[in-house]
């Protein structure tokens, strides 16, 4: 009986503790679709996360809605909030953690939750041209000499442009 006692305590403690059983922080994807390399920038309340699409970054949990913003060459930018939702866990810290359970999790973020995947439109910029590749490399550049054949017949020496001919 006391066995079936502790094993009935332990388990609810284990169900009722988001910080015990889910953690401080959490891993989310980041994905711009159609416009992988895409470079987002999460702001979080220890600064800035940058991460490049399709990514994952760990983020620490937390009550607040994160910002977002995508930036990539010839795509106007892009940006999108994070919003952070209340751990269905933290309805079990109520009833059996107790006042101090749902404090821990509350101070330690681990009763809220991100989303586990984050999608940003990327819309491309009209008004962009992508960069023409470079012409091919024919190795260093060749000076011609113009010079006549009545020229040289007659001895003529001259210079063209700086060369002496």
């Amino acid at each position: 009986m006391l066995r079936c006692v502790f094993l009935a305590v332990s388990a609810m403690v284990l169900v009722a503790c988001a910080t015990i059983t889910r953690g401080t922080t959490q891993v989310v994807a980041v994905d711009t679709p159609g416009a992988p390399g895409t470079s987002c920038a999460i702001q979080t309340q220890n600064g800035p996360q940058v991460v490049t699409t399709p990514g994952s970054v760990t983020l620490s949990r937390g009550s607040s809605s994160l910002p977002i913003q995508c930036t990539k060459e010839c795509y106007l930018l892009g940006s999108s909030i994070i919003p952070s939702n209340a751990e269905s866990m933290a309805a079990g810290n109520v009833i059996f953690g107790g006042i101090i359970g749902l404090g821990v999790d509350a101070a330690s973020g681990a009763m809220n939750k991100y989303p586990d995947v984050v999608t940003v439109a990327m819309t491309p910029d009209p008004a962009c041209r992508a960069p023409e590749p470079a012409p091919p490399n024919r190795g260093p550049p060749r000076h011609i000499s113009v010079v006549s054949r009545a020229h040289r017949a007659r001895g003529g020496v001259g210079t063209f442009s700086g060369w002496r001919w």
